[in-house]
This record gives structure tokens, sequence and C-alpha cells, in this order.
């Protein structure tokens, strides 16, 4: 790779300022009753990004905000050059109110009410729309980019007892090979912090971000215990992977951060205000994790995995790295990167974290990644309270 191409990408350039990897229509249910017409687009329109779910309604007031705020994250992604919302009409995610957010970030953005003429005729319509959007699209050009315009997402999922000896410690150099070149580096899943928050907090650029960390971590702990009874949960998974605590899963998972001092602590779905790394305080859960950082802002996420997952994220590329070669060699068309390679004595932590660096600013120039390749679009919004 160029000296060139290790310091910049070719993206595309956004009126408010940031710089997409991609260049997506997305087409937006706000509520789960919507999710019909938006399929409908969808398969009319090949070339959107469809986002459908089962939340938006039958929450608190707390979760509608933060659903609301989830899915005009979504939209204001980096990544996505315009978008259709569709709604039903009645949700306490209010179409018009996501749409609004969306406008502020100056992206072409329409929304449609299902209750307002039926699922067909909006359907009808939003094909138009979409068709529209498309060809609109395809005008945009792109620009040379430094790699401070970036915000990486870190997540693990399917881990192993040796998640926390290759891939992890190499994504950790990737992120600080990423944090040296000026870009954002989110650090998520809160639930795998338990045991490690001393740590992470020990690395707070400020004594206030170290508050938070603390802070979101104990959060955690309580609901843990009133979910499972214990705050020291294990995923089945993980038990068969080898992991045998909580705190062993968190040292490992804090790896991917790297070295680099925390210089904030976020909210789910909130975007970064600091260059550097940062903590976002996501669910355990993947799916839910990996929203919450591309809601962020992320236009890229690195996964590492030990047991395997085929997860990704609609309209934001994701990087898979294994840490075994027997996972590589069961699920390499759904892995990227095969740290397993430092298990093996073939490659040094630095030589697979140098590997990692080079696939993101590669995935940034337009390469594609084997989730986006494979059609993997998982999406979930994280829900602090029950249902009613």
């Amino acid at each position: 790779m160029t000296e060139r191409g290790q310091t910049a990408f070719d993206g595309y350039p956004r009126s408010n300022g940031s710089v997409g990897v991609r260049n997506h229509v997305l087409v937006l249910s706000t509520v789960g009753c919507a999710n019909g017409a938006v399929t409908r687009i969808a398969r009319e329109v090949p070339g959107v990004v469809p986002i459908t779910h089962s939340g938006g309604c039958g929450t608190g007031m707390l979760d509608a905000r933060l659903a609301v705020r989830t899915l005009a994250g979504m939209g204001t992604n980096p990544n996505v050059h315009s978008v259709l919302v569709i709604g039903l009409g009645c949700e306490a995610a209010m179409p018009a109110l996501v749409a609004m957010m969306i406008a502020e970030s100056g992206k072409p953005v329409e929304h449609l009410i299902v209750q307002e003429r039926g699922v067909a005729a909006t359907a009808a319509m939003g094909v138009e729309i979409a068709r529209g959007m498309l060809e609109e699209s395809a005008r945009a050009e792109k620009a040379e980019a430094g790699l401070s315009s970036l915000v990486v997402g870190l997540e693990c999922g399917g881990s192993d007892a040796f998640s926390g000896v290759s891939a992890n410690p190499a994504v950790g150099v990737a992120a600080d090979m990423l944090v040296e070149h000026g870009a954002t580096v989110i650090l998520s899943e809160t639930t795998e912090m338990i045991g490690a928050d001393h740590i992470l907090a020990g690395r707070a650029k400020t004594p206030q971000v170290a508050d938070d960390v603390l802070r979101i971590v104990k959060q955690t702990e309580v609901v843990a215990r009133q979910l499972f009874g214990d705050e020291r949960i294990l995923a089945p998974g993980n038990i068969e992977g080898g992991l045998t605590t909580i705190e062993e899963k968190s040292l490992g998972c804090i790896c991917k951060g790297g070295s680099s001092p925390i210089n904030e602590v976020i909210d789910y779905a909130e975007q970064p205000t600091q260059k550097g790394l940062v903590v976002m305080d996501t669910p355990g859960y993947d799916i839910e994790s990996d929203t919450g950082m591309a809601a962020g802002g992320a236009q890229i996420i690195v996964f590492t995995t030990g047991r395997g997952t085929p997860a990704g994220c609609p309209g934001v590329p994701v990087i898979k790295v294994v840490s075994n070669s027997a996972t590589f060699g069961r699920m390499g068309d759904d892995i990227d990167i095969n740290a397993g390679r430092i298990l093996d004595g073939d490659a040094s932590v630095e030589e697979v974290g140098r590997e990692i660096f080079r696939c993101v600013v590669e995935t940034a120039n337009g390469a594609e990644t084997k989730a986006e390749r494979n059609g993997e679009c998982q999406f979930g919004i994280m829900k602090r309270f029950q249902s009613f």
C-alpha cells in the first residue's frame, strides 16, 4: 500500500463536514408495523438499503426517545446519501420527527405514512421516491479525505478463550494506529467491561471521564443482577469456547481499545464530540451494539469473534477478525482476517494489527467486506426498559 493510502482515502463528502465510505440510499421503517411497505420498496428497487425492526412503539417514553435517536442516527450516518422514512402513523417513534432530525444533517429525506394511503399505495409512492434518490446518489463524486474523518467502531461476539490472546490485541494495535492518524475509535459493550472498569478508568483523560466509565459499568452490573441474579453472567457459547469468568472476557474485550487515553464516554447512539478513543455505553448483544455505533456515526466496524458469526450492519461495512484458524477454516466465507495465525506462530500481534489497519483503509476506499458481499444487514435497537 502506498504512503498516501495509509493516511487518506477517497470518500463521499457530506454537507455537514462528515465523509462517507459508502453512498447508500436508506429506506427506514420507524416501527415494525411499517416493515411490509419497506420490504416491498426494497424488492422493487434493488440497490437501496432497507432497515426493518420490531421496535418503535410499545415502550416507555425514554425508550421511544432512544429509538428516535437511533433511527435518526442511522439516517445521518456519513455512509448514507439520502433517506426515505416509512412510518405507520401512530407509533411512539414519530416518522416526521425522525425525518426532521435527519434533514438537519443536510441529507435529502422524505417520509411516508402507511395510515394515510395503505401499504400498497405507500409502497408504490416509495418506489418512485427511492428510484429518484438512487439516481441522484449515482451522481455523487468522491474526494480525498484524511483518516481523521473516520469513526471506527469496535465489537466482539461469539468470543472464545483465544479472543483476548490473538484477535482483540491485534485490533488494539490497529486502534492505536487509527488514533495516531487522528481517527475516532469507539470501544463498546459495557457488559464486557465488568471487572475491568478500573483499568479503563485509569486510562481516562480526565477525572470526569474516569467517573463516567465507572458509572456506566456500575449501572450495567445493577441491571445484570436484576435480570440474571448475578452480574457475572457468561453466554453458553462463551463457556463452551473456554472462557471461565466475566473478568476474563472483559480483560480480553478491552484489549480492542489498544493503549490510547479514553477521551470521552457517550451514551448509546450518540455521536462522539472528541477524536481518539471513546467509550459508548452499549449492551453486550452484538447486533444492538453495532447499531448503536452506526447510529453514532461509525462508518466502519471491526468485529472480532472466536466461535464465528456472519453478522453485518445495514449501510456500514463490518470487518470480521477471527481468533483461531479452526473457525476460519469453517467460516472463511464470513471472515476477513485470520488472527489465528498468531497462535499458529505464523504472524505476530503487531503484524496482524497492521493488516487490520490496512483492511480498514482499503474498506474506506471501497473494498467490500465479507459481510457486505453476503448481504448481512442485522439491525436492533437497545431497550433500557421492558416493553408493555
